[in-house]
């Protein structure tokens, strides 16, 4: 493993030097050799944990350093308007799942986990473009996790396809209200997503009478 390493960083080194030297010789007044950097760099870095087996702690560095880049790009290239922040709580999250481990399977974990992504994000459309209630997109797909945890752990699929048609249905209602009130197109969507409970519903049925 310390060959492999050795070797990584070596490669690493002699690449970052070549993009780095390529584009002040090319294109000097757009630095833009740090970018295929910044993702060689990782090379080195996971072997080194992967030999010493801590995941945990290369989700940490990985964040921290991924953080980094990102703050550093949107102070660089538009500080006007922080876009880090949309991105950083994805990133923070993954080294926190990382030392859960098997808790982060449980259904109070994806509870809290939703409730703590929907808030944050609320209160990033609340500060930054209060005009358009965007939370509902990343509100929608999070609501996913706790419900798929919530029905697979009592295998009810036919409940959850149910439960799930009508979260689909209400998301596309609201969509269709906050967006094109004068355009009743919500209807089409949920014509073809309630043939989902009812093809359940009725293979499951079929299954009791055999």
């Amino acid at each position: 493993m310390k060959n492999y390493i050795g070797f990584a960083t070596a490669g690493c080194i002699m690449t970052m030097v070549f993009f780095m030297l390529v584009n002040f010789i090319t294109s000097p007044n757009t630095i833009w050799f740090i970018y295929p950097c910044f993702f060689i760099l990782f090379w080195p870095i996971s072997l080194y944990f992967i030999g010493k087996r801590s995941m945990k702690q290369f989700s940490l560095f990985g964040s921290i350093v991924l953080l980094a880049f990102l703050l550093t790009e949107n102070l660089i290239h538009s500080p006007d308007y922080l876009w880090f922040f949309y991105a950083a709580f994805p990133i923070i999250s993954w080294p926190i799942f990382m030392h859960l481990g098997k808790k982060a399977r449980t259904l109070s974990i994806a509870l809290l986990g939703s409730i703590i992504t929907i808030a944050y994000y609320g209160l990033l459309n609340f500060i930054a473009s209060p005009e358009y209630p965007w939370v509902i997109y990343p509100a929608f797909a999070i609501i996913w996790w706790p419900l798929s945890i919530y029905y697979a752990k009592r295998k009810a699929f036919v409940a959850f396809s149910f439960t799930a048609s009508i979260l689909i249905s209400i998301f596309f209602i609201i969509v269709n209200i906050i967006s094109s009130p004068d355009t009743i197109w919500a209807v089409y969507p949920i014509f073809a997503v309630i043939w989902w409970p009812l093809s359940m519903y009725f293979y499951g049925y079929k299954k009791k009478q055999i």
